[in-house]
């Protein structure tokens, strides 16, 4: 298959636990040829299919000198067996114009995985509204009068903007409400933006589980990601520890039940966090930990992957 990665410069990939890579590496081992480009290269002009301009490449095993491209060349993304979105958030304006430039292109006749116009259905705190039989007290909300009832009812809460990643702008408020007000107004921004708050969970110092749904179905393992030292947050980017481990059967209800919807939708992948027995966010963009679970546990998740995709695009071609 002919195969196009729309993300990150490649230059910025840090090979050794980056997921897109590792899809990258498993696809050419099947012999999969690989294309390249970045969001801001995707055009469209009236008359014509969305174009981008793409540079082809060849993983060459080196971990210094990692790949080797060709120069840029100008392809419809319709000319490729699939074209999977890899952008990292946050899921801002322009990744919002891309999924309709993507869109466009499934118009022309492109397979794009995970599909676009579910990108944009699915934001990732948001989503979990759809399954409140698996989540804790949650609010969503700008009024901060909402918030300090949630406090008072709940004494330990988190909040979180709407459209953060990597663990960046997450707040504990305990028992004592000390800043609530001050960490309200920073992050509702005196009532022009919403707000997630949620019961804080204690099972946070087991991790916060990345459970990975691939073609539907829940990846044997998942990666807890456990806070360090004073830390409250577990993501990897804010320093947490990433220890893969077997599901455990509420990971496994939480995967069988939320895969098959997930997948009707067009979602081909996605990360579903878990603390403790609840869910907290439905990861779409561009989840990762595919090298964190294999180098632990030996499980190929790029492997499982590539399968599901080859699949799909069986099916979608019928």
């Amino acid at each position: 298959m002919k195969l196009l990665f729309i993300a990150d410069p490649l230059q910025s990939f840090k090979i050794y636990k980056d997921t897109t890579f590792a899809m990258m590496r498993e696809a050419q081992r099947r012999g999969h040829t690989l294309t390249v480009c970045e969001p801001q290269h995707i055009t469209w002009q009236r008359g014509s299919m969305v174009t981008a301009r793409v540079q082809d490449v060849r993983l060459t095993g080196d971990a210094a000198h990692w790949y080797e491209a060709q120069p840029q060349r100008s392809a419809a993304l319709a000319d490729f067996d699939a074209v999977l979105m890899r952008k990292d958030p946050p899921f801002d304006s322009e990744y919002f114009y891309a999924t309709h430039l993507l869109e466009q292109a499934e118009r022309d006749g492109a397979r794009v995985f995970n599909k676009p116009s579910a990108l944009r259905d699915h934001p990732e705190k948001l989503a979990i509204m759809e399954f409140p039989q698996f989540i804790g007290p949650t609010l969503v909300t700008r009024d901060a009068e909402d918030i300090r009832r949630f406090h008072a009812e709940h004494q330990d809460i988190i909040l979180k903007p709407l459209d953060g990643m990597g663990g960046m702008g997450i707040f504990r408020v305990g028992p004592d409400g000390l800043n609530l007000g001050s960490i309200t107004e920073t992050l509702n921004r005196h009532g022009a933006q919403s707000v997630m708050v949620q019961k804080f969970l204690p099972e946070i110092v087991d991790g916060d589980k990345r459970v990975l749904i691939i073609g539907g179905k829940p990846v044997p393992f998942c990666l807890a990601r456990i806070p360090q030292g004073s830390e409250v947050r577990g993501n990897l980017a804010a320093g947490g520890k990433g220890v893969a481990r077997p599901l455990s059967a509420r990971d496994r209800e939480i995967g069988e039940a939320l895969g098959p919807v997930l997948q009707s939708r067009g979602l081909l992948l996605a990360g579903v966090d878990v603390i403790g027995d609840c869910v907290t966010e439905i990861n779409v963009t561009s989840p990762t930990c595919f090298q964190e679970i294999f180098d632990q546990t030996g499980c190929d998740v790029a492997f499982l992957f590539i399968d599901a995709l080859e699949a799909a695009v069986v099916d979608a071609r019928s």
